[in-house]
C-alpha cells in the first residue's frame, strides 16, 4: 500500500504537461557504456554516470560529469571513472526537446590491467559530445546522450566512445 502511495506523486509529477522553460540547475542520473581503445583493439565497459548542471541562460550552462565503469579485459577486472567540467551549450526553447552540446577536461581514473597498465593512475581526460533531453515535462526529461572521451595511458592516446541514458530532474526557473 505504501508503494502505491508513493507512486501516485510520482506519477503525476512525470505526466504535468511540458513547457518550454529554462531550468536553473539539472541533475541527471543514469546508465553508461564505454568503448575504450588502445592501437586498434577495443574493450566494454558497463556503468553509470551523474550530472550537474547550472544553465545561466537559455542556451549556455556548466555540467560537471562523473562516470564509473567496469569489465573484464582479457580475463581481468577492470574498472575506469571520470570526472569532467566545462561548458554546455542547450537550446530550451523547444517544448518536447532540448539538444545539447558539451566541451568537457577533467580526469580519467583506472585500475591496473585497464587499457594494459600496471598501476592505478590518474590521467587527462577530454570529453565531448551531445544529445537530447526528451521533456517529459518542465520538471523531468529522459537524456540520450553520446561523447567522444580522449585519455592518454601509457604515453599514448586512447580514442574512446561513451553513450549514455538517463533520468533528468529540473530546479528553478531562469
Amino acid at each position: 500500500m505504501k508503494r502505491v502511495l508513493w507512486l501516485i506523486p510520482a506519477t503525476l509529477f512525470l505526466i504535468l504537461p511540458a513547457q518550454a522553460q529554462t531550468p536553473a540547475w539539472e541533475i541527471s542520473a543514469g546508465y553508461s557504456y564505454l568503448r575504450a581503445g588502445l592501437d586498434g583493439s577495443s574493450f566494454g565497459l558497463n556503468g553509470g554516470y551523474g550530472s550537474m548542471t547550472e544553465n545561466l541562460n537559455h542556451w549556455f550552462g556548466g555540467r560537471l560529469e562523473v562516470n564509473a565503469y567496469q569489465g573484464t579485459e582479457a580475463g581481468k577486472s577492470v574498472s575506469a571513472q571520470t570526472i569532467t567540467y566545462g561548458p554546455l551549450f542547450a537550446y530550451h526553447r523547444i517544448k518536447p526537446l532540448t539538444p545539447f552540446a558539451e566541451v568537457q577536461l577533467g580526469a580519467v581514473h583506472a585500475n591496473a590491467g585497464y587499457l594494459g597498465i600496471s598501476e592505478s593512475a590518474w590521467k587527462f581526460a577530454l570529453a565531448s559530445g551531445g544529445g537530447v533531453d526528451f521533456n517529459i515535462n518542465q520538471r523531468a526529461a529522459i537524456r540520450v546522450q553520446g561523447d567522444y572521451l580522449m585519455t592518454a595511458f601509457l604515453s599514448l592516446r586512447q580514442d574512446n566512445v561513451a553513450v549514455s541514458a538517463g533520468l533528468v530532474i529540473r530546479f528553478g526557473q531562469k
